[in-house]
């Protein structure tokens, strides 16, 4: 009997994503964003989904508030491990899966996530899992790529370029269309507010900041290591595309990434 698609499909993004790492200081203002722009205050319970390295849980902590963390991948839980202990945080971090949550029914005041939930291939098991651990009255904030900008477009290329995804998934920057961001959360929270901020990742050229993420984000990761062992010519085409998709986004020695924030309350 062959493995369950979506079990194997988690599994190759645990694995792609756990060199994540080295970019994680290009996540921490964006990080201090979104606390500030859910809330977080000091006593709060705080729920950091797909946390990666802690960056938004570490900050969440310094706001006051009792946070845990949770990831799929080991090797990201290991660095927020480390970065907590370094800053003195206290924070639980524990592996674990958006789509099914080990926690009970209203257990957080906030739930967080900075482009992490997006991953998750069945959204509505997802983010109906985000709001069950919400307390009432609660607020769910998170950071997701538009499509139609330069990191959305960037995994509608890559995707041309894999194999398709199980049946019943969803692309990840389908979470960066408002539309569709009011669909999926649907009458079940009030008070929808949308945001935009960037990120400006340093880079020498477009080919230096391509390597970068080709050794480090995991759907470029996976996708080079593929086409390296079987395709050149096709990753010397993918490769082209990719660097004429980021040009206009580069500029004095920095690659423009612009996001979108949401957040809602859970009606009391």
């Amino acid at each position: 009997m062959s493995a369950d698609p979506i079990a194997k499909f988690k599994e190759a993004q645990r694995q792609g994503w756990k060199h994540f790492a080295p970019l994680e200081g290009l996540t921490t203002r964006p990080a201090a964003h979104l606390v500030q722009f859910a809330g977080v205050r000091r006593g709060q319970r705080v729920l950091d989904v797909a946390c990666g390295t802690g960056v938004v849980s570490i900050t969440a902590a310094r706001a006051g508030a009792t946070v845990t963390g949770l990831d799929l991948t080991p090797e990201l839980l290991e660095r927020a491990r480390e970065n907590a202990r370094i800053g003195t945080f206290e924070v639980e971090f524990r592996e674990g899966d958006v789509e099914a949550l080990p926690f009970g029914d209203a257990e957080f005041d906030v739930v967080l996530s900075q482009f992490g939930h997006m991953f998750a291939p069945r959204p509505q098991i997802a983010i109906a899992e985000m709001q069950r651990v919400l307390k009432l009255g609660g607020t769910l904030a998170f950071t997701t790529w538009p499509p139609e900008l330069l990191i959305g477009a960037s995994f509608a290329l890559v995707g041309r370029y894999m194999p398709p995804p199980p049946p019943g998934t969803s692309p990840p920057p389908q979470w960066g269309d408002v539309q569709v961001v009011r669909e999926r959360l649907g009458d079940s929270v009030t008070n929808i507010v949308f945001d935009r901020g960037c990120m400006f990742v340093p880079a020498l050229s477009v080919a230096n900041y391509r390597d970068n993420i080709e050794k480090t984000a995991g759907p470029m990761l996976k996708l080079v290591e593929m086409l390296s062992a079987s395709e050149p010519a096709r990753l010397a085409e993918f490769r082209r595309e990719y660097d004429a998709l980021v040009e206009p986004y580069f500029a004095d020695n920095v690659v423009r990434q612009d996001y979108l924030l949401t957040s809602a309350i859970k009606p009391a």
